[in-house]
Order: structure tokens, then sequence, then C-alpha cells
């Protein structure tokens, strides 16, 4: 299930305002390979389910960690990288509010 923000609002900010639908093509394949857990995708395996060039995913894929919205974690230099979509927009609200005595 796709967050509504994500479509309401990082649709048109990524899409719109950056201009780079690829990475928003991206953050949602991941968001959906990250029901099933944390997943491990190649560029080769993101540009196939996107339809993307692989340059492109890698593009989209370094924009996306610029804005703090993947975060990419690998076991070594060639290992596959697996993919944390993250949502910022989603700050817990108890965070913020002040208990009262």
């Amino acid at each position: 299930m796709v967050d509504a923000y994500v479509v309401d609002a990082l649709m048109r900010d990524l899409v719109g305002h950056d201009h780079r639908a690829s990475a928003f093509l991206v953050y949602l394949v991941l968001v959906a390979a990250s029901e099933e857990g944390a997943p491990r995708l190649s560029h080769a395996q993101l540009a196939e389910r996107t339809g993307l060039s692989k340059r492109s995913v890698q593009d989209a894929v370094l924009h996306l960690v610029d804005r703090n919205l993947l975060r990419v974690t690998r076991r070594g230099a060639t290992e596959v990288p697996q993919y944390e979509p993250l949502t910022p927009w989603r700050r817990s609200r108890s965070a913020g509010q002040r208990t009262s005595a």
C-alpha cells in the first residue's frame, strides 16, 4: 500500500519540482518491494522493473539518497545493495509533544 503523501506531495516534488520522474518510479518500486522486507536489488533489476536505463536508475538512487528518501547499505563493494525507503514526513507525534505534569 502506498502512503497517500507519496502520490499527493512527493510525486509533484520529485517529478514537477526536481524534474526527476525516474526517482519517483524507483521510489515506488522500492516501496512496493519493501513490503516483504528490505529489498536487495541490483541497478539492472531496478532498471528492468521500472523500464528505465541502468544509468537512469543509478542517478535516481543518488537523488533519492541526497533527498533523504532512501538509505542504501552494502556488505561489500561488489555486493548487491540493500535499500530502505525512508518516510521523513511520518515523524513521531510524541517527539514534538511535551508532557504536562
